[in-house]
């Protein structure tokens, strides 16, 4: 009995011996064959560095405006009897646009006339009979002052005409009309928006620093909030004064090619054009990795290990100092040169060091480096 019983516990102990032993051995095998196993390489595609022409700018916000915009407004007090223009029709200049009853000032212009007319009758009579010498020269003097005085009545009752007639004051497209046929309206009612829409300019405003870098003449390029349309302008206006309380400094650029593309006081994005350089390294903003550590790229270099008779191409992190940034493009101060190889697409599944295939090159397959 005894001697079964200890054959059952040696035995137990050779099974669970070899169990153990056999995990052992499936253990290590695995950690060496991981050890030794190649990681397949990264499929990435990268972009030449090349210096290249850079054109630095000076981004904004800016609104739009017309080279000729007014809220058109009466002069005269009265009853309006017609409106002569309808919302957006385009007008010329000395049209009219709004007629203010005047019958009251046509009946006081008529009946001036007819006083100036007697008086310039009464003029002549006067020198006829001084020239025959049959009239003192007080009574030409008298003559002479009432036609004087006939004239002036008349020509402020025309000029009194003139305010009941409401016209462009030039050509542009006029707004909605804000008053109405028998509407009785005083000096300074508003009538009207009228806008020379097809010559369009934009202000905008920039720090006091960067303001002392533009300069009339300079060209800017202005983008609708759509980003359909991209307009190029030139810097006409400075303003000398720097606003007190903002400290910036107001800028206006004019537009000739926006046509009726733009609308007074749209929200337009301004970038005003500074003298290009040559020799700039930039690149795209997307190759840029930025994290607490610092900003850097991967650069693609061919490299053999210890051991190994091929090279291998590998990505290394490179950290750079970033400067000016221009739409999509930002330029690399320091950490890249010209001919790098960096890595614009797939970045995000490399390490430093890790082995890379590039999978494309300015649009071109390229094999990796041994094959």
């Amino acid at each position: 009995m005894i001697k079964r019983f200890i054959i059952a516990i040696l035995a137990l102990v050779l099974i669970g011996g070899g169990i153990v032993g056999f995990n052992l051995f499936r253990s290590k095998m695995i950690a060496q064959f991981f050890a030794t196993m190649k990681p397949a390489p990264v499929a990435v595609s990268v972009t030449d560095t090349v210096p290249q022409r850079w054109t630095p700018g000076i981004e904004a916000i800016g609104t739009a405006s017309a080279a000729r915009g007014v809220d058109l407004a009466t002069e005269a007090s009265g009853i309006v009897r017609e409106i002569r223009f309808a919302s957006n029709d385009h007008v010329e200049q000395g049209q009219l646009l709004v007629q203010i009853d005047d019958r009251q000032e046509r009946a006081d212009l008529a009946a001036a006339q007819a006083a100036l007319d007697l008086a310039e009758t009464t003029l002549t009579r006067a020198r006829e009979l001084r020239d025959r010498g049959v009239s003192a020269n007080t009574t030409l003097d008298t003559a002479e002052a009432e036609a004087v005085s006939a004239r002036s009545t008349v020509t402020k009752l025309m000029a009194v005409l003139e305010t009941k007639q409401l016209n462009a004051p030039f050509a542009g497209t006029i707004g909605i009309p804000q008053i109405e046929v028998g509407q009785y309206v005083t000096p300074g009612t508003v009538y009207a928006t009228l806008q020379d829409i097809r010559h369009m300019r934009v202000d905008f405003t920039l720090s006091e620093q960067q303001a002392g870098i533009v300069k009339p003449g300079m060209s800017v390029t202005v983008t609708p909030e759509s980003g359909e349309d991209v307009l190029a302008g030139t810097v006409t206006g400075i303003e000398p004064k720097i606003d007190p309380n903002s400290r910036l400094v107001t800028i206006r650029a004019e537009l000739p090619d926006a046509g009726t593309t733009l609308t007074p006081g749209q929200f337009l994005r301004v970038r005003v054009n500074l003298p290009a350089e040559e020799g700039i390294i930039a690149l795209p903003q997307t190759v840029v990795s930025s994290t607490l550590y610092g900003d850097s790229v991967f650069v693609v270099r061919s490299e053999t290990p210890a051991g190994a008779s091929e090279a291998q191409l590998v990505a290394r992190q490179v950290f750079v100092t970033l400067g000016r940034r221009a739409g999509d493009k930002i330029e690399i101060v320091k950490g890249v040169q010209a001919g790098d190889k960096v890595v614009d697409a797939g970045q995000n599944k490399l390490t430093s060091g890790a082995v890379v295939k590039i999978a494309e090159e300015n649009g071109t397959a390229v094999p990796a480096a041994g094959n």
